[in-house]
């Protein structure tokens, strides 16, 4: 009986929770590429060739929480003419036009540290920042290993307030918000579970895929820290979404980006 009471007060809180979280998608640049090669795949297997670069605003009643923070914030501006990289209007003015700035942010999380999630980062210095412990060595103890990661782009965050992570993480305590770590394109990168009321429970992906075709193919990108890691990430994350019943978002398909309701529509 008590068991039963426990998993429906458990229940309960959640579908609260639930009740009033939003997600607003951001448009946080583009990449073009003529050869896609680097990512494990060949021009032959897919005619994909731009990527979309998202940033996301997490809307919780505990707090706000920013996931991924797109390009940095020196190339905004127009596109120029044969630009492999652009992005129209930075995060900055994308959330003050919904009425937020960056010091309403509570916590920050980024799937991983390359350039093109944390472009933005320094913006949010007075947030708590979340991360999995092997990326804070690798971005912050040992970025001359690893080359794609830009220090300044976060070298505001050195003194930031943090948790560090070893694994999975409950952000606000009640299920809805919940960071899973899925090592391999870089040592600590991490995807993000969200229980949304009404669209239902929704998987971002990070960089645990670029293109439709890797998801299919099992493809890991040339420059992943670790192929073997990358794979094992890939078998949790899929039976994760399959267990949860929930949608799959593949953070840089442009096809699903202009699919989507952009801020300041909202999903909740």
């Amino acid at each position: 009986m008590k068991k039963i009471l426990f998993t429906a007060i458990a229940l309960l809180i959640v579908s609260n929770a639930n009740a009033d979280l939003k997600l607003y998608v951001f448009d946080c640049g583009h990449l073009s590429f003529a050869d896609v090669s680097n990512f494990g795949i060949t021009n032959e297997e897919t005619e994909v060739r731009e990527l979309f670069v998202p940033c996301y605003l997490i809307d919780h009643p505990d707090g706000k929480m920013i996931w991924d923070a797109g390009l940095p914030l020196d190339i905004v501006g127009p596109r120029q003419e044969d630009a492999t990289s652009w992005y129209e209007n930075s995060i900055i003015d994308q959330l003050d036009a919904i009425g937020v700035s960056p010091q309403d942010i509570g916590y920050t999380a980024y799937s991983h540290f390359h350039y093109d999630h944390v472009g933005a980062a320094n913006e949010f210095s007075t947030a708590t920042l979340l991360i999995q412990e092997t990326e804070y060595m690798a971005a912050f103890h040992d970025a001359e290993s690893n080359p794609v990661f830009r220090p300044p782009l976060y070298s505001e965050l050195v003194n930031s307030r943090k948790v560090l992570l070893q694994g999975d993480h409950d952000v606000f305590g009640d299920g809805s918000v919940v960071i899973i770590s899925a090592p391999g394109h870089t040592p600590g990168h991490q995807v993000l579970k969200l229980e949304l009321e009404n669209f239902g429970p929704l998987v971002l992906s990070g960089d645990l895929y670029h293109f439709e075709i890797s998801r299919q193919l099992r493809r890991t990108p040339v420059f992943n820290t670790d192929a073997e890691e990358t794979l094992r990430s890939m078998n949790r994350v899929e039976v994760l979404t399959q267990e949860a019943g929930a949608t799959f978002w593949m953070e840089h398909s442009l096809e699903l980006a202009n699919s989507l309701n952009l801020a300041p529509y909202y999903y909740d």
